[in-house]
């Protein structure tokens, strides 16, 4: 894991999403970093590249810009470009999209940029159980996983969703989740926490059991 702030004790990452990783497995493992996003990327691209399965945290979605020729060009090609001989497990993992009051540069959902990049998985979990259950599923993924997480709401309930996902295994990259069965129609929706979509409520009319309302957690592919 590497990142910036992911290793101080009072910090955690600007979501807390890192508290207590570096008292659990030391500075070996979880490692603080610049205040560069390509440093960071460069390291664990390399590391991917020798064997290590890297977590490299970019502290908001808007941020990758900076970095964003490793992400365009280079990890997830890497794959292709040595004829399968070299393979870039690599995860990043970002805060997406606004609520949080975290200003202009910090509140965009960007992971579409993402999704037009061959050789990149892209997952957008919604919930504190999702970002912990894809976060371990991307980990275990062979290729590279761009992890795009709403910030808002997400660091507070990180630690109740690892114990609930200690119980649960549907958490896999390609698989999407329904908050609620229906039969005709689907009315999608991603990444931004909370309950279900627009008009699929309580009161949203006779119809409503007719719906299946999808969330969108894998997004590419």
């Amino acid at each position: 894991m590497c990142g910036r702030h992911v290793q101080r004790r009072a910090a955690g990452g600007v979501f807390k999403a890192t508290l207590g990783l570096f008292e659990e497995f030391g500075p070996l493992r979880v490692r603080d970093t610049p205040i560069s996003g390509q440093a960071i990327l460069g390291a664990a691209i390399g590391a991917a590249m020798t064997g290590l399965k890297p977590v490299a945290e970019i502290m908001f979605s808007d941020l990758v810009a900076v970095c964003w020729d490793y992400i365009a060009n280079e990890f997830p090609k890497s794959h292709y470009m040595t004829n399968g001989q070299v393979k870039c497990p690599l995860v990043v993992r970002t805060g997406n999209g606004g609520g949080a009051r975290f200003g202009a540069q910090y509140s965009q959902s960007v992971e579409n940029w993402c999704m037009m990049i061959p050789g990149l998985k892209v997952v957008a979990p919604s919930s504190p159980v999702d970002v912990v259950g894809l976060l371990a599923a991307a980990i275990r993924d062979p290729d590279p996983v761009a992890l795009r997480h709403q910030g808002r709401g997400a660091g507070p309930g990180l630690r109740h969703a690892a114990e609930d996902q200690r119980r649960r295994r549907d958490r896999r990259p390609g698989r999407h989740r329904s908050r609620r069965p229906g039969q005709r129609i689907g009315a999608a929706r991603r990444n931004r926490p909370g309950g279900a979509p627009a008009g699929h409520g309580p009161g949203a009319g006779p119809h409503a059991g007719r719906c299946l309302p999808p969330w969108w957690r894998p997004v590419r592919p």
